[in-house]
């Protein structure tokens, strides 16, 4: 069982929740992000909506070097930023996932940044990848 997402690359990983996310967290250090944001999104909507929802956290992950040079390039960019990660649960089974940075870049727009997107493609997918254990630590 495979999400389709076509805005982003998501992967079925085979450990548990709250290892996937402390993985996540260091695979995207590996690949020099940092991590600027962790939302547990199951405990925000328990306490802002009263409401229940699955295991779900929002890393907001951001690679200096890279942000710097998108941001030479587009000032404005900052309202694309930063790169989301995410894991969550569904159904038992556990998911972890980013954002397709290209996709997200293609709404600014200037065809020179595609490279740039597709190298933090490649950062993110890695990271992605190496929770799931296809990409050695």
């Amino acid at each position: 069982m495979q999400p389709d997402c076509d805005y982003g690359y998501l992967v079925r990983v085979g450990v548990p929740f709250e290892n996937a996310v402390s993985r996540l967290e260091a695979s995207l250090k590996t690949e020099g992000f940092g991590v600027l944001c962790n939302i547990d999104m199951q405990a925000k909507l328990r306490e802002m909506l009263g409401v229940d929802f699955p295991r779900y956290v929002i890393l907001g992950a951001c690679n200096p070097p890279l942000a710097y040079q998108a941001l030479q390039q587009e000032i404005n960019l900052g309202l694309l930023l930063p790169c989301n990660a995410v894991v969550y649960e569904r159904d038992g089974v556990v998911f972890a996932g980013a954002v397709d940075a290209a996709k997200m870049l293609s709404v600014v727009g200037n065809a020179a940044m595609q490279p740039l997107a597709e190298g933090v493609n490649q950062r993110l997918r890695r990271a992605v990848d190496r929770v799931a254990g296809a990409v050695p630590e």
